[in-house]
C-alpha cells in the first residue's frame, strides 16, 4: 500500500497495486453497534429465519462434519455441494433451494474430483453453481480473505464447504492453550460465515476412542464444537452400509438420523424412521414400529400384528425391557420409553376381583 500523500492529508490510498491505487475519503467513525436490550426490546424485534442450506440439517453460521477416516465424509459433503448447487433433494429427501456452493477439496486432486463428481451427479448436469478448488491459503494467512472474496462474487451463495478444516486452521499463537487455539481456529471460519449468512461445513476427524456423548468424540478440544454453531457426527460401522447421523447445534435440534451409503453411486440416503431402528435386530426393530402405533399392547397382541411367534416376541420384549429398549405398564403391557401409556379402564366392583388377561402381573 502507498503512503498517503502529504499534501492530501484526509484521504487514504488502496488499492491491489501501486499500479492501480485508488483514493477514496476516509469515511466516518460508524456508530457503535448496540449489544445491550432491556427484555422489553428484545421481545419486539423481529428477526428473519435462520437461512438453511439443508432445512433441518444444515444452518447458516459454522457447522462441524466429523467422523473417523474412510467413512464418508468427503462423498458427503461432494454429495449435499452438488444437491445445494442444483437445488435437488438432500440426502434424496429433504428439498434445498438451489444457489452457489464453494467446496474446497484440499486433499485431493482434479482427477479424483472428476471421477467423484461423475458417480455422484448420474445422469444429472453438472451444476455450474458449484466451484471446486484443490488449493486455498490457511485462514490466518488469507484463507478467510479469499473465501470472503469469492462470497462477494456470490451474494445469493448458500454454502461453502471445508474438506478437510485441519488444511486450512492454521498455525495457534504462541501461548495459546490447545483451547483457544481450537476456539480461536473455527471462530476465524464462523466470522466470515456470520458475516455472509451462509452455511459453512468444516469436515474434520473423530478421536480413535469412542464415547457414549458423540460430542466428546471430536478430535480436539471442546473449543471446536464451542466455537460452531452445530456439530455432526457420522458413524458407520466397517463394511456396513448403515450409518447414523448425529446433530445438535444453536439452531438446529439435536437429533439422530438414519443413513444408508451406496458406494456404486457415492450417495448418502435418509432412510425412513428413528435411528435405533436401524442399529439393532430385525425382530426388535419391528416391535418397536408397533409399539410406536399401539402403545400398552401385550406380547400376543404384538405377535399377531407382526406376524411373530408369540414365545419368541415375549422373550424378545423381556429381552429389550431389562435393555431399556422398552417400558412396561401393569397388564403385562410394553411401550416404548418416552411414549405415554393408554388409559386402562377404572376397576369398579364388577371387575374389581378379576384377574383375567393378566397373567405375569401375579405370582
Amino acid at each position: 500500500m502507498s503512503a498517503v500523500p502529504a499534501d492530501r492529508p484526509n484521504l487514504r490510498v488502496a488499492g491491489p497495486d501501486t499500479a492501480a491505487e485508488v483514493l477514496s475519503p476516509e469515511q466516518e467513525r460508524p456508530a457503535r453497534i448496540r449489544t445491550s436490550w432491556s427484555a422489553t426490546d428484545i421481545m419486539a424485534m423481529e428477526f428473519a429465519p435462520p437461512k438453511w442450506a439443508v432445512p433441518g440439517v444444515l444452518s447458516e453460521g459454522v457447522n462441524l462434519l466429523c467422523g473417523p477416516p474412510k467413512v464418508g465424509k468427503s462423498w458427503m459433503s461432494l454429495g449435499l455441494g452438488v444437491d445445494v448447487a442444483l437445488g435437488g433433494r438432500a440426502f434424496g429427501s429433504i428439498p434445498v433451494e438451489p444457489g452457489p456452493v464453494l467446496y474446497l477439496a484440499l486433499e485431493d486432486t482434479a482427477r479424483r474430483l472428476q471421477s467423484r463428481l461423475g458417480k455422484v451427479l448420474g445422469q444429472r448436469q453438472a451444476p455450474a453453481g458449484l466451484t471446486l478448488a484443490t488449493e486455498c491459503p490457511p485462514l490466518p494467512q488469507g484463507g478467510d480473505q479469499a473465501i470472503a472474496a469469492w462470497l462477494d462474487r456470490h451474494p445469493n451463495a448458500r454454502m461453502v464447504i471445508i474438506d478437510v478444516f485441519a488444511k486450512l486452521r492454521g498455525n495457534s499463537a504462541p501461548g495459546d492453550s490447545a483451547y483457544d487455539a481450537d476456539y480461536k481456529a473455527v471462530g476465524r471460519a464462523k466470522k466470515v460465515a456470520d458475516d455472509y449468512g451462509v452455511a459453512f461445513v468444516l469436515v474434520h476427524h473423530v478421536r480413535k476412542a469412542g464415547s457414549d456423548d458423540f460430542l466428546t468424540e471430536v478430535s480436539g478440544t471442546n473449543g471446536l464444537a464451542g466455537a460452531a454453531d452445530a456439530t455432526l457426527v457420522l458413524k458407520r460401522a466397517r463394511n456396513q452400509g448403515d450409518g447414523v447421523l448425529h446433530v445438535t447445534g444453536r439452531d438446529v435440534d439435536e437429533n439422530e438420523y438414519a443413513l444408508s451409503f451406496d458406494p456404486a453411486i457415492g450417495a448418502w440416503q435418509m432412510l425412513d424412521g428413528p435411528a435405533e431402528d436401524h442399529q439393532i435386530g430385525e425382530t426388535r426393530a419391528t416391535i418397536l414400529r408397533f409399539l410406536r402405533g399401539a402403545p400398552g399392547s401385550t406380547p400376543k397382541v404384538i405377535a399377531e400384528g407382526i406376524g411373530l411367534a408369540y414365545d419368541n416376541v415375549k422373550r424378545t420384549c423381556q429381552r429389550m425391557l431389562a435393555d431399556g429398549q422398552l417400558a412396561a405398564d401393569t397388564g403385562g403391557r410394553y411401550r416404548v420409553p418416552g411414549v405415554p401409556a393408554v388409559p386402562q379402564p377404572a376397576l369398579t366392583s364388577g371387575n374389581e376381583g378379576d384377574t383375567r388377561g393378566t397373567a405375569g402381573l401375579w405370582p
